[in-house]
């Protein structure tokens, strides 16, 4: 066995040497990826931004020296459970900002309910200020906030054209309404619609059999690129229960009607109040504001009411929204049958829930003086397919029947459609309907 040899220390510096050689050769040459060359870098700004979208379009231009230049758009897709302030927080955008964009949205409430799978667009100028903040309702409409000199915000609305396509859905009943509707392709929101629109006629637990025939016209909103916008609407309804058949036509003054043109449902109330009250703020959609002298739509009418005043539902129909605005105060919306929605402002007290159906006259809130206001008062809009109108003198359905004017139109409308219902064979047969929707205009 030989002995075990020491390195003394002529030999430590004669390896250190070789070292610091080989080292360094490989730092001149360049060729190892393991120790890079030295060299001045800047960090992408892009990389500081967290972004969760499926596509992350971080959509900006850099120079050679990597340096960002020009606008930066970034997409946000909202999950459940997300709230504006917390992605403002994690976007380090000051609330300020956020409070000053919630401001442009009081008359609108676009932002108030964030939907999972909506995607937010923050834009931003090349010194990462945001200069703009978009949200995609569906292909054919698109809300921006755009920021102005003074560091408010200006609301702005995108609509593409649109037509609507007629599906005709037929079936039997077999069981329930909701059962045999569901069987035949509906929804439950539109067999509840169903029910409704028919409830003054046949009681649908009772009065229905087994073979009774059912066929819906449901029209589905359409872009010109074809896309389906999410939206839907009930165009009329043919219901056969043994000799008598019930009908029930929408017309383009959004309100049903029967074959003979009589309203199938009580027409709506022009007030939301018992009492006449003052009108301390007309509806003006061209309103300027009295600081900045922009445009500042008023969507609404503002009456004078007492705190505690009692509010009631102009109409029939379903609470879509309720909430708590830190400009709106407490509000509700309600969805009469999609063609009109109520919506009610700076409530003190909230009557019903979120999904719970409504009568014409009933109390759904007090009157109040929540959020930001001058002093107690009801704001209260009306929205015919998606835009205010003035409620206290808007054509609406107040009246029992179509107009005698009107009355030929409608008659030949209801032969059409109950010509396709009765040949329909094919439940995803579709037939085009209706004008166009809507214009490539943008509104604030």
């Amino acid at each position: 066995m030989q002995p075990r040899r020491r390195l003394t220390t002529a030999h430590k510096v004669s390896l250190v040497a070789s070292l610091v050689f080989l080292l360094a050769g490989m730092w001149v040459s360049g060729k190892s990826t393991a120790v890079p060359t030295p060299a001045t870098f800047k960090l992408d700004p892009q990389s500081l931004i967290s972004d969760n979208s499926p596509s992350g379009q971080n959509q900006a231009s850099s120079d050679s020296d990597g340096t960002t230049k020009g606008p930066l758009a970034v997409d946000y897709a909202i999950r459940k459970g997300d709230t504006l302030s917390e992605i403002f927080e994690e976007k380090g955008i000051p609330a300020t900002l956020l409070q000053h964009i919630l401001e442009a949205d009081s008359e609108y409430l676009s932002l108030e309910t964030l939907m999972p799978g909506k995607v937010l667009t923050f834009r931003y100028d090349d010194q990462h200020n945001l200069t703009e903040l978009d949200l995609q309702l569906d292909p054919a409409r698109k809300v921006s906030f755009v920021r102005q000199d003074d560091d408010s915000f200006v609301h702005q609305q995108v609509e593409s054209k649109t037509h609507w396509e007629s599906q005709i859905l037929t079936g039997e009943i077999r069981g329930s309404f909701y059962a045999s509707g569901m069987k035949a392709g509906l929804s439950e929101a539109q067999v509840a619609s169903l029910s409704h629109l028919l409830k003054n006629k046949l009681n649908f637990r009772r009065d229905l059999r087994a073979g009774d025939a059912f066929a819906v016209m449901v029209g589905h909103e359409i872009t010109q690129e074809d896309q389906a916008t999410g939206h839907t609407r009930i165009e009329a309804v043919s219901l056969s229960r043994g000799k008598h058949v019930y009908n029930a036509f929408l017309y383009d003054d959004g309100n049903y009607y029967d074959e003979n043109g009589e309203s199938i449902l009580p027409a709506f109330l022009r007030w939301p109040t018992a009492r006449h009250f003052r009108v301390s703020s007309p509806f003006n959609p061209k309103r300027l504001h009295p600081v900045t002298g922009r445009r500042a739509p008023h969507n609404g009418v503002d009456l004078a009411t007492p705190s505690g005043t009692p509010v009631r539902s102009t109409g029939d129909g379903v609470v879509t929204r309720i909430g708590n605005h830190p400009y709106a105060g407490k509000y509700i919306d309600i969805d009469h049958n999609g063609s009109f929605e109520t919506r009610y402002l700076h409530l003190s007290k909230i009557m019903v829930k979120r999904g719970e159906r409504v009568k014409r006259g009933e109390k759904i809130a007090l009157s109040g003086n929540t959020g930001r206001t001058t002093g107690p008062h009801l704001h209260f809009e009306f929205h015919v397919k998606g835009r205010p109108v003035n409620p206290l003198t808007a054509d609406i359905p107040t009246a029992a029947s179509v107009p005698r004017k009107d009355l030929a139109s409608f008659k030949s409308q209801v032969h059409q459609q109950l010509a396709l219902m009765r040949a329909a064979t094919d439940p995803a047969s579709l037939v085009a309907t209706g004008p166009d929707q809507g214009s490539d205009t943008a509104t604030n």
